[in-house]
């Protein structure tokens, strides 16, 4: 199920006009009628014509369609105009399409115009797949039967995807790693604007971060809830639930803007070796280009650069200004998510050389004198790019 209504749902951003329907006893043929095939109503002629037909006459069109994202078939897109017809339909498509049996009547059909002017069609047949397709567009059975918007409800649509993850998981807690790739392909899903991973990082890298905080704690619920609600047997087993719980949320959190990071310079083609180890097993979170450049002693520092990445580093910047003797005297690069550091701690900051990189919205909140030497996240990609050249 989850496969081809996640298929329709990644068709749906590149089509130009998105059609469902319920096949009616009439499309599949069990009436017994010449007619069989499927009725296209009046307010969705735009599917299949670029114009109404014309009453008194009829037209066809010869066209294509993919099924199940698998198999093919030729169609006839039809207006029958003449007599006291006045009605569309799509027909042709063969005694060997499975489809158009009586056993499908009441399946939903999904028939997506391409941007491109191609044709997907695709037959939901379980009331799980039927309803995950409704839910998803926020439309009901009774709204079928038409076009549809796919723009409303991006935060139904969030949270369905978060509930078909962690149905499909087979492990108690996905890897960090894990979560915060979900909650990019969930937010890029969801919410499209695929692009501002080039164009607005800085924004890109906070809305990833905040579905990942809704998505870990819907699993947190969905593991824990009933166990909490039922209570415990003794306070050991509150205790040790608890550490569980807040060490997991620890580690979590330390993690994600690692990844978050990641895929960001990946999607801007910047080249990095994370964890790479310098000196005495250090590990800064990011050497670019590469940790196999960082060791060339030829290969020169002006080239090189590190980057840590800590959610909040009010008490921690320090730790970063050993992570890479090399990079002593360069600028040592700092992202966090901190909103707000004291004017004391800027000022030593900036004399050991030390640049916080936050995203852009959260730069006002840096007492004002020190907001210019703040870089934003899409100051510090454009950074590498140059100095990767």
């Amino acid at each position: 199920m989850e496969n081809i209504v996640s298929k329709i749902i990644e068709d749906t951003s590149n089509s130009e006009r998105v059609f469902c329907k319920f096949l009616s006893a009439n499309d599949t043929g069990e009436t017994g009628g010449h007619q069989s095939g499927i009725y296209i109503p009046q307010n969705s002629v735009s599917l299949i014509f670029n114009t109404p037909g014309i009453k008194g006459e009829n037209k066809k069109v010869f066209n294509k369609i993919k099924w199940q994202d698998d198999f093919e078939t030729d169609v006839h897109f039809n207006y029958y105009g003449r007599g006291t017809r006045n009605e569309y339909r799509i027909t042709g498509l063969g005694r060997k399409f499975p489809f158009l049996k009586p056993e499908f009547t009441g399946s939903l059909v999904v028939i997506l115009k391409q941007k491109d002017t191609s044709y997907k069609g695709y037959v939901l047949e379980t009331e799980e797949e039927i309803n995950y397709f409704l839910d998803y567009f926020g439309i009901t059975p009774a709204e079928t039967n038409r076009l549809i918007n796919t723009e409303s409800n991006p935060e139904e649509k969030e949270k369905l995807a978060i509930q078909e993850f962690i149905k499909s998981l087979t492990t108690d807690f996905p890897s960090s790693e894990q979560m915060s790739l979900e909650a990019q392909r969930i937010q890029n899903l969801v919410f499209d604007h695929n692009e501002y991973i080039q164009l607005k990082p800085d924004d890109k890298l906070l809305d990833w971060t905040e579905v990942e905080y809704r998505l870990f704690r819907a699993i947190e619920h969905d593991r824990y809830a009933s166990l909490i609600k039922n209570g415990f047997s003794d306070v050991e087993k509150f205790i040790e639930l608890a550490n569980q719980v807040l060490n997991r949320r620890k580690s979590r959190a330390g993690k994600s803007l690692e990844h978050h990071l990641s895929s960001l310079f990946t999607g801007n083609s910047i080249t990095f070796t994370s964890q790479g180890i310098t000196e005495g097993n250090k590990k800064p979170d990011f050497i670019f280009p590469s940790i196999e450049s960082y060791h060339n002693a030829s290969f020169p520092v002006e080239k090189l650069a590190s980057l840590a990445a800590k959610t909040t580093c009010k008490d921690r910047w320090r730790q970063v200004l050993n992570e890479a003797d090399r990079l002593r005297s360069q600028n040592k690069f700092l992202c966090t998510l901190q909103q707000g550091i004291s004017s004391a701690q800027l000022e030593e900051m900036k004399s050991e050389k030390v640049v916080l990189v936050v995203p852009a919205r959260y730069i006002k909140t840096y007492p004002q004198k020190y907001q210019t030497d703040i870089w934003s996240v899409k100051k510090f990609i454009e950074y590498i790019k140059e100095i990767e050249k």
